[in-house]
């Protein structure tokens, strides 16, 4: 620490020693007529011999990666949007008061740089520089090795840093522009409209989950920060727009994990005159879609895992998938007893207000089934008291038409034919409230603007919610929620 304090104050005093000199270190009077990387495409198959009878000046900035002085003259490569390049800097073509102020020049400054392009003896392109100026002095020096750092956390808490030093982070998030970017091609080629619902809602609906509570001053009201955009996305089937999808940020007040972070990106999209079944195919399609797009391939690797995407996927039932993979036969998954009985045989804790049957049903499920779902696999038939939003399956009136995607043992989408008929939606309501009277703070609460917009009428739809960060793990081979997101939350760091 002390030795980058000594740093930044020597970088201070080049500052003062600039003005003094009548250099701004923060100019902005530099354009640049091109970026690296368009120097590379013009050049870059020019050979030496042709550089010199080329016209070949060029007019770049960016930002010092390195720097090696040799006497007179010095080799630095310059860092842009686009890429880099190695510059030539020496006394022959610039001014010797010119090559002083080079001198103070340090690793991670801003520059500009105009000159002619030529090869050194290796065969790198190279700009001959004639003029430079400074654009931003930076304080403090880049780290050599920033994966180096003991503290994982300092490259989350200086994302800026470890974007500028680590250029596969960098490309993680280039990706993920690139898989957002596809997302949103693929549903405007089904005929889709993108919109944006509330971010603060009076009732957090949508889903089960605990949410973030403030208070609007003029208004003088409580809000929620969204857990979910559902129940507005319906809203607006209701009105007439029968296809819709929102890309935005949802907000949950619960624990931070490799899996999650209170603050994620979702996308949902509903789908009038469709069913669950229709969106498992569409499901299908988006996922191979944005792995051929971004990996080349629907064949990829997540964490040392072959998983194959490519279409069709395993189908299983709740029950089905238990007795597979947890090798529990299907007698023991009868009641709410027997379910509690294996748990506890596990040395599984459940407190008593989740010791309901389809509580029971799903933490067993969680506990044995889904980290062995590591090829893509839609779980069906979620009883109805955990899917207070999904339509009852017409054969059996227990569960619902649902599903829910698993991918390299996590849950990647929850999908169903929505609920629509506004009596039986006001029934499980209440039943919602009345858990969470019970102390469940993840119940759903009660929606009365909801019931009266179904009363209006919702077609048949489908409706889906798939989690982008997590989609955005499994298409770069990211090992952590916080490796795809830019700026993931953290404990203070005082």
């Amino acid at each position: 620490m002390q030795e980058k304090n000594s740093l930044r104050q020597q970088r201070i005093e080049k500052i003062e020693k600039l003005r003094q000199l009548g250099i701004n270190p923060f100019a902005n009077d530099f354009v640049p007529a091109e970026t690296t990387a368009d120097v590379v495409n013009r050049f870059g198959e020019v050979e030496n011999e042709e550089l010199e009878n080329y016209p070949s000046r060029v007019k770049v900035a960016g930002r010092l990666m390195s720097l090696r002085f040799f006497g007179k003259a010095a080799f630095a490569h310059v860092k842009d949007r686009a890429g880099r390049i190695q510059i030539y800097v020496c006394k022959d073509k610039v001014s010797v008061e010119l090559f002083d102020v080079f001198k103070m020049f340090d690793v991670g400054d801003f520059i500009g740089v105009e000159g002619n392009v030529f090869r050194t003896r290796t065969g790198e392109l190279t700009i001959l520089v004639e003029n430079l100026c400074l654009l931003t002095k930076s304080l403090r020096p880049l780290p050599e090795k920033w994966h180096g750092l003991k503290d994982v956390e300092t490259r989350y808490r200086q994302r800026y840093v470890d974007l500028l030093v680590n250029e596969e982070v960098a490309e993680t998030f280039k990706k993920r522009v690139e898989i957002i970017d596809g997302i949103r091609d693929f549903f405007k080629q089904r005929d889709f409209m993108e919109v944006e619902t509330p971010m603060m809602q009076p009732v957090a609906g949508g889903a089960t989950a605990r949410p973030f509570v403030t208070h609007h001053n003029a208004l003088n009201m409580e809000l929620f920060l969204r857990i979910a955009p559902e129940l507005y996305l319906k809203r607006l089937v209701v009105g007439g727009f029968e296809r819709v999808f929102e890309i935005n940020r949802n907000f949950r007040n619960e624990g931070i994990s490799i899996q999650h972070n209170p603050e994620f990106t979702m996308l949902e999209f509903y789908q009038a005159y469709a069913t669950y079944l229709d969106l498992m195919q569409l499901t299908e399609e988006l996922f191979a879609t944005l792995a051929e797009r971004v990996c080349g391939s629907c064949s990829l690797t997540y964490q040392g895992q072959e998983i194959d995407l490519t279409p069709p996927w395993d189908h299983l039932t709740v029950i089905e998938s238990i007795e597979k993979y947890g090798d529990i036969s299907a007698e023991k998954l009868r009641t709410a007893e027997s379910l509690l009985q294996v748990l506890q045989g596990m040395n599984v804790d459940v407190e008593e207000r989740d010791r309901s049957y389809g509580k029971l049903l799903v933490k067993l499920f969680d506990v044995v089934v889904e980290p062995k779902l590591i090829q893509p696999t839609f779980i069906t038939d979620y009883p109805v008291e955990i899917s207070p939003l999904s339509r009852r399956n017409e054969s059996n009136p227990e569960v619902t038409d649902r599903f829910e995607l698993f991918i390299a043992g996590r849950e990647m989408a929850n999908a169903f034919s929505e609920l629509n008929d506004p009596l039986d939606q006001r029934e499980r309501f209440i039943q919602q409230v009345k858990e969470k009277a019970a102390g469940d703070e993840e119940a759903h609460q009660y929606d009365a603007d909801y019931i009266r917009a179904l009363e209006y009428g919702l077609p048949p739809t489908a409706g889906e919610g798939i989690g982008i960060d997590r989609l955005v793990m499994l298409l770069t081979d990211s090992p952590s929620i916080r490796d795809v997101i830019l700026f993931p939350l953290l404990k203070p760091e005082n």
